[in-house]
């Protein structure tokens, strides 16, 4: 019986890898396709997080330690807090400082330097 776990297990870490580094590989070819900063730092973001909190929950769950489960769990909730935010401001920063949108992009919902000063 539990040989039988085990390889469920060791099936269920092969698929949740499979599927980690297949957003991970996304995220990579977004950041070689996409035009712009904003829309590639939107695919690193969403699809890197994705994929890295995939690659955090196998490694945890192929340790069949519970304290270790646990961390990398606690990991995963972290990354997919904070990766998303920090994108966000960095896009933000990146917008005020002049960086230009791609005229692939349909419509720039920020306001300019000069229109934030006005209002």
């Amino acid at each position: 019986m539990a040989a039988q776990i085990e390889t469920v297990v060791t099936l269920v870490v092969a698929l949740v890898m499979v599927v980690g580094a297949s957003f991970s590989l996304l995220a990579a070819i977004g950041l070689v396709r996409f035009p712009d900063l904003y829309t590639r730092m939107h695919a690193a973001s969403k699809a890197g997080t994705v994929g890295s909190g995939l690659l955090l929950f196998a490694a945890g769950l192929h340790s069949l330690d519970p304290a270790i489960f646990v961390r990398a769990l606690a990991a995963f909730v972290f990354f997919v807090l904070t990766a998303p935010i920090s994108a966000h401001l960095l896009a933000k920063a990146a917008h005020q400082a002049g960086y230009r949108m791609s005229k692939l992009s349909v419509i720039d919902q920020l306001p300019q330097k000069e229109e934030a000063g006005r209002r």
